[in-house]
């Protein structure tokens, strides 16, 4: 006779939801995709492009939101009557599915609980990504490359949209620097955590010694803020370069110059955007995300919190957040958490839930502590 009892884990799983259920207010959720819809479906939504692609873009993550919450009541359903059927039939395949289907739901619930840690101002906001190589040479800008990969591994791993806006590549291995958006709800409260500096320890595939290497690399993470337009740019204030796109090698991808950096000169931030069609898309992306960080700027100077959000990062010794060895003790291990990982090849294949949940939880203590 088949022994199935999952009932206890059952319970405890459909507890923890009912509290992640009262944190997301569900009729709240629901009100506003109500109240969205409408917006989204008058007559005269699109006299205003701006505005529409606003009401759209909050409908759609409002939207992905409910779903993912209603997807897992129904598989917390699905599973009661697996484990009954399993039980009836005395089916073991049966019994089987329903262990792998409670571990994945432990998972999923785990990965949601987390997220209602996530109760900062910008929290609930899509993300913009930038990785910029730092000391180490040649290995520093494989290891950007790296991290590039393992971000959008991640990414892939949860179906999120991505968008690569720029990419700078060096003239060895790897590359400079990398901007990419990630447009999901709660991607900013995600991801935040991963800024900072990370430092990679190896025996460099680029020496002929045979000597251990260290190398840097930055990740800066900023919201995706609606309200950035608030921030008005003199075009006194900047300078526009205009550049042909180029890809590994330096080999030509475009025959126009379309790759836009604008300077803002007054205080020296930097943005590039290269993977957009034509040079005007290219400059609106880099006025984008040039207003975001100004706007952020601008709050953490009127509440004397400087580096809060994207702050400064070295890429050097000293400040390194989390650190890659791969080289005798393989190992991954963030110095802010202590979480560790014995297997960095999964680490950089995109497998960073484990890292960033232990981050949020560090954070939220700190917050809560300070």
């Amino acid at each position: 006779m088949l022994e199935l009892d999952l009932t206890a884990d059952i319970q405890a799983l459909r507890s923890t939801f009912a509290d992640i259920q009262a944190v997301v207010d569900v009729d709240a959720l629901k009100a506003d995709i109500d109240r969205l819809s409408e917006e989204a479906g008058a007559p005269d939504l699109w006299d205003d492009v701006e505005n529409a692609q606003k009401v759209t873009s909050r409908l759609s993550h409002r939207q992905a939101e409910l779903k993912r919450v209603s997807e897992i009541e129904q598989r917390l359903d699905d599973l009661e009557v697996l484990v009954e059927l399993a039980i009836e039939m005395d089916d073991e395949d049966s019994a089987d599915e329903a262990r792998r289907e409670l571990a994945a739901l432990k998972d999923v619930i785990g990965q949601l609980e987390v997220q209602t840690l996530l109760d900062g101002e910008y929290d609930p906001r899509s993300a913009v990504v930038t990785i910029r190589s730092g000391a180490g040479g040649d290995d520093a800008t494989d290891f950007a490359e790296m991290l590039l990969r393992m971000y959008l591994r991640w990414a892939e791993r949860h179906k999120y949209p991505v968008k690569v806006m720029d990419t700078s590549y060096a003239e060895g291995a790897g590359i400079k620097s990398a901007t990419f958006e990630v447009d999901v709800p709660y991607a900013y409260g995600t991801l935040s955590v991963e800024a900072g500096t990370h430092r990679l320890a190896r025996i460099s595939p680029f020496g002929g010694a045979d000597k251990r290497q260290t190398s840097f690399a930055a990740v800066e993470v900023i919201p995706v803020m609606e309200e950035a337009v608030e921030v008005e740019v003199p075009e006194g204030d900047i300078r526009v370069d205009v550049f042909r796109s180029s890809g590994p090698g330096g080999q030509s991808v475009n025959t126009t110059d379309s790759a836009v950096r604008i300077t803002h000169l007054p205080t020296g931030l930097v943005v590039s955007m290269q993977n957009e069609k034509s040079q005007i898309q290219n400059r609106a992306a880099a006025m984008r995300v040039l207003q975001t960080r100004l706007l952020l700027l601008k709050r953490e100077e009127e509440a004397a919190k400087k580096k809060e959000l994207a702050g400064t990062i070295t890429a050097s010794w000293g400040d390194q957040m989390r650190s890659y060895f791969l080289y005798g003790q393989q190992l991954v291990k963030d110095l802010r958490t202590g979480y560790e990982v014995g297997n960095p090849a999964v680490v950089f294949d995109g497998d960073l839930d484990g890292l960033i949940a232990a981050g949020i939880r560090w954070r939220k203590r700190k917050d809560d502590n300070d």
